[in-house]
């Protein structure tokens, strides 16, 4: 693509490890952004709050919106945006951490390298 061809649109992607050491206000903060939203209809409501009560992935996932992300970025206007939040067992020591591990091959060609014959 030339400069007058390429895409005007760009795919962020973030990933942040947060650690939770209040649950309860996790929580009370999530309960009262469902609580403020006008436009939820009451079996939806009532779905969210048993959710952010037992789950404070969940919690954190009502109170992080993508758009407050981008919103006072000069140029940009969100599109399209998905996000997902789940506990997981953290340890920065240890050996087998990564913190890019979403499954995709760093191989350029795709191709095992194992299977890669020298000709």
């Amino acid at each position: 693509m030339t400069g007058d061809e390429t895409s005007r649109f760009v795919r962020l992607r973030v990933e942040m490890v947060v650690e939770v050491d209040d649950t309860g206000k996790l929580t009370g903060a999530a309960l009262g952004r469902i609580a403020d939203d006008e436009q939820m209809p009451a079996e939806e409501r009532a779905h969210a709050e048993a959710a952010v009560r037992d789950d404070a992935a969940e919690a954190l996932a009502y109170l992080v919106d993508p758009f407050d992300l981008v919103s006072q970025v000069p140029g940009v206007e969100l599109t399209q945006a998905s996000w997902s939040s789940e506990t997981i067992d953290y340890d920065p020591d240890a050996p087998d951490w990564e913190h890019d591990d979403d499954g995709a091959d760093d191989d350029v060609d795709g191709a095992d390298d194992e299977d890669d014959e020298l000709i």
